[in-house]
């Protein structure tokens, strides 16, 4: 009998512990609010980044008086159909998202090179780029050859820009270039900015007259550029080329015309075939800060190295007698890091006027080789006749 109640007291603890944190107790009857177990609050949901409305919204900008102006000139001067540009100024749309995308990113977060690089040089581009090297190698190797632009160089930026075509752009090119000719967001170089814009968008028409194309067909980017290479219309207009021979200039489907393009965009703006060399050499500068005044002096090659050497700047290894600009590129909170950079580093900058843009086409297409070049090694211990 004693080791049955003992069994029966045990149970009735056992079950009350259990039931300790229910809203009833054991004989089912409700427990009082301090007594009842305190469910945790749920987590806030995350609100869902927009979607980017790439299609827009109709404005009629056939009704705006500096649109109608900028349609009497095109007329006049390029000898456009003035009914036909009315018809089609009536199909083209108000883009918001391209406002937004174009606006400068807000101040006090402080640049990071070390950021930027880990999104612009990662295992996705390498591999991609290893493909498309191997692929093309025959049009890298005639493009090098005309132009004297390596081809690290060329699969660099085009993995910069589109990850080999895969990231083109979703918006309609004539929408983003007429919404940011005519509503471009206020900025210091707003009026410029917006001419910029109309020459590209007059650019556009002319090249799909040329063509034979019809513009509301021209996919691309907010900003309007334009297929693998992201050429802008002006752009297209003058370096594209019909490298494949097809008898078209074709950016989007042809890997060839791409390189080409590419290829004579940067011979376009000054690069120089004879120097061979590393774009960049790394450099450590004094604490007498007395090469400051080098720092931004436009995007070109200006110095030799006996006088930033002068000024307290020392390359980590020596450096051919060329001219050079000193690059920083900042890292946050951490160290800047300084680097001579030669007159081809900044005939890539003609692409895009950034020295982290430039820089990242390096690396990455230095990262490519070392990746390609390993992946063509034999494997230690293995013979051909396995």
């Amino acid at each position: 009998m004693k080791n049955l109640i003992t069994a029966l007291l045990l149970g009735a603890a056992a079950t009350a512990t259990a039931t300790s944190h229910a809203a009833v107790d054991p004989y089912g009857y409700t427990l009082p609010p301090s007594m009842q177990k305190k469910k945790k609050p749920a987590a806030p949901k995350k609100k869902a980044a927009p979607a980017v409305d790439y299609v827009g919204e109709y404005v009629n900008f056939g009704d705006w008086k500096d649109v109608r102006a900028f349609l009497d000139e095109l007329a006049a001067r390029d000898g456009f159909d003035r009914a036909e540009l009315n018809a089609l100024m009536a199909q083209v749309r108000f883009v918001d998202a391209a406002v937004q995308l174009v606006k400068p990113a807000p101040p006090g977060k402080p640049k990071n090179w070390q950021a930027y690089s880990k999104l612009m040089i990662d295992p996705v581009r390498i591999d991609a780029g290893v493909k498309f090297w191997n692929e093309n190698s025959e049009a890298l190797q005639r493009a090098e050859s005309l132009y004297g632009v390596p081809a690290d160089i060329l699969v660099g930026i085009i993995g910069v820009e589109t990850v080999y075509g895969r990231n083109t752009g979703r918006f309609r090119v004539l929408d983003a270039l007429t919404t940011l000719a005519f509503s471009y967001p206020e900025a210091p170089q707003r009026r410029e900015r917006m001419a910029f814009f109309r020459g590209e968008l007059e650019a556009t028409l002319l090249f799909a007259r040329q063509t034979g194309i019809d513009p509301l067909s021209l996919k691309g980017s907010f900003a309007g550029a334009i297929g693998m290479p992201q050429f802008m219309p002006s752009s297209v207009m003058k370096y594209a080329v019909d490298f494949d021979g097809s008898g078209k200039i074709d950016l989007l489907a042809s890997s060839t015309d791409a390189i080409g393009s590419v290829a004579a965009f940067l011979a376009g703006h000054g690069w120089q075939r004879e120097q061979t060399g590393p774009l960049v050499y790394a450099a450590t500068v004094s604490p007498n800060r007395a090469w400051e005044p080098m720092i931004n002096q436009g995007l070109v090659a200006k110095y030799r190295v006996p006088e930033l050497g002068a000024a307290g700047v020392t390359p980590a290894a020596p450096a051919p007698d060329q001219l050079y600009g000193l690059v920083d590129l900042q890292n946050g909170a951490e160290p800047t890091e300084y680097w001579l950079a030669n007159a081809n580093f900044f005939a890539i900058t003609q692409y895009n006027r950034s020295y982290f843009y430039a820089m990242s086409v390096v690396e990455l297409g230095q990262a490519i080789r070392q990746a390609r070049g390993a992946a063509a090694a034999p494997v230690a211990g293995m013979t051909s006749g396995m």
